[in-house]
């Protein structure tokens, strides 16, 4: 099974795998039927109340996405901030040449203007070929060809983007637990924070690093509370409070960012726990 997260709630709809179904206006309309029969709060989401009701001696799967490694986790959580859909829509974002700088790929927005694009494109062609030409097809005929391609499918992009991406973001990663060593942060939440600060922010500077008094005795959240704060104040003053309520939604582990609510240990398995 896998997971298609609600925009305005935590509540969860199962989508099949195998067999491509969508939850479309029937099935909606279906749920909140059964959902008034029953009682219960009809937003034609199957969460955890509805699946209780409807599967009472079966547990609802976890999102396939905790199987996974910290580090993609981390990248999803803040490619679902970057694009506003979850995962792994995230991962399908893919711009034209809106700004003169080629096509742009993903969650980081790798694109060929700056030369950001070109090796991670290199590096997938020869790590997945297959991938790669199943996307590009015909047109396929080195980093031109990316360049030039106008029958990009839809359907493979997420694939892509997450594979490549992959290949991309350990510096950052590497990066964001350096900074949890500087201020003694443990979990797998203060990764996602850092991560998001390295993407979304560059960086730490040392000024803003002076300000932020944190104390080793300070629980983790309130450290996270802290960094997130001052990180935030040191933004350009039209993003402050944009800024604000994404690190503070990773520091408090729930929180809406542009109107999608989070839980970051429900929907990313990223909470107080060490990584």
């Amino acid at each position: 099974m896998k997971w298609r997260v609600s925009k305005s709630s935590l509540s969860l709809r199962v989508l099949s795998r195998s067999s491509g179904w969508d939850f479309g206006g029937g099935s909606d309309a279906a749920v909140r039927l059964f959902q008034a029969a029953k009682q219960l709060t009809t937003d034609g989401e199957v969460g955890q109340q509805t699946w209780a009701s409807l599967f009472p001696d079966v547990p609802i799967p976890a999102p396939a996405i905790l199987d996974d490694s910290v580090q993609f986790r981390c990248m999803a959580l803040t490619g679902s901030f970057e694009t506003d859909q979850f995962f792994p829509d995230c991962f399908a974002g893919l711009s034209g040449d809106f700004d003169g700088q080629g096509i742009s790929f993903g969650v980081l927005q790798w694109n060929l203007g700056q030369g950001s694009l070109q090796p991670l494109l290199q590096k997938i062609n020869t790590t997945d070929p297959d991938l790669v030409e199943s996307i590009f097809g015909p047109e396929l005929c080195g980093v031109q060809g990316y360049a030039r391609s106008a029958k990009i499918r839809a359907t493979a992009v997420g694939s892509f983007n997450s594979k490549l991406e992959a290949c991309a973001d350990r510096a950052l990663f590497n990066g964001a637990t350096a900074l949890c060593k500087d201020f003694g942060l443990l979990s797998t939440r203060a990764a996602a924070l850092m991560f998001d600060i390295k993407v979304q922010n560059g960086s730490i500077s040392d000024r803003v690093k002076a300000q932020i008094e944190v104390s080793r005795d300070d629980a983790e959240v309130e450290r996270l509370r802290i960094i997130a704060n001052r990180r935030a104040s040191a933004a350009k003053a039209k993003w402050v409070e944009d800024v604000r309520a994404r690190k503070l939604t990773i520091a408090n582990g729930q929180g809406m960012v542009h109107g999608n609510f989070y839980d970051l240990k429900e929907q990313y398995g990223l909470g107080l726990e060490p990584f």
